[in-house]
């Protein structure tokens, strides 16, 4: 039986809820169909707005969450100073932002670009769900293509890829949505990273492939001698600084 007020319900899946949530799940905890849901949330953010509220709503990586408003983020910051959260290290961020930028993407690729070994990285990148193997190549040797997750998206407060911003609106666009989720420095390294690759991109010096995703299963080519393209990254923590 659906809640008898639905604008309540929904508020209250949200508010207990520190990951975005789906409008189908939604729609399937209340048993309330996705326009009934839509005008729930659009109710909801209207009177958060209407009252100047301290939160508001978010369509953020494929769901629905209760965020902090820019106007109250310095506050909420404080509270959560020295918070204990995930840290990535500069090496992490350097190969994640290259991944974001320029997916579906090999790791002959993003090495190309760090100019040093990446496989213990990508090893801890996609242990904390932050990329993914997408699948293969069609090139030579089928090499693993690598992309990245909803984690990402939820870590950046990002909707989807559409919303991954130019590098000149990066740190204001974190600052303004989760300006607990990166600290000034880490901000430094993503930014940097992007404007390099759009550097290189308009000057004509990319050579990165538009690759044609295959399946994980497809068979690497048989005159590529060279495998390590071709294997999960290993133990984190051993590629080259």
């Amino acid at each position: 039986m659906p809640p008898s007020r639905p604008e309540a319900a929904i508020e209250a899946l949200l508010f207990s809820s520190d990951q975005p949530l789906p409008l189908t799940l939604i729609c399937e905890s209340l048993e309330l169909s996705p326009d009934e849901v839509l005008d729930g949330l659009k109710a909801l953010g209207e009177a958060y707005a209407a009252r100047e509220a301290g939160i508001e709503l978010r369509e953020i990586a494929g769901g629905w969450l209760m965020v902090t408003t820019a106007e109250q983020s310095e506050w909420v910051g404080r509270l959560l100073r020295g918070k204990k959260r995930m840290r990535l290290s500069r090496a992490a961020l350097e190969t994640m932002a290259i991944i974001a930028y320029k997916q579906p993407v090999t790791k002959s690729e993003v090495e190309s670009i760090r100019g040093v070994d990446s496989t213990g990285v990508l090893a801890t990148l996609l242990e904390r769900n932050l990329v993914t193997i997408r699948g293969r190549s069609k090139t030579m040797g089928r090499p693993l293509l690598y992309g990245t997750t909803q984690e990402f998206l939820d870590y950046f407060g990002l909707k989807d890829l559409t919303e991954l911003p130019r590098p000149e609106e990066l740190r204001a666009l974190v600052a303004a949505r989760e300006p607990e989720q990166l600290e000034m420095m880490e901000l430094e390294v993503v930014s940097q990273v992007a404007s390099d690759l759009a550097a290189a991109e308009a000057a004509g010096e990319s050579d990165f492939v538009h690759h044609e995703v295959l399946p994980l299963d497809a068979e690497p080519a048989a005159e590529d001698e060279d495998l390590e393209e071709t294997q999960t990254p290993a133990i984190p923590g051993r590629e080259r600084e």
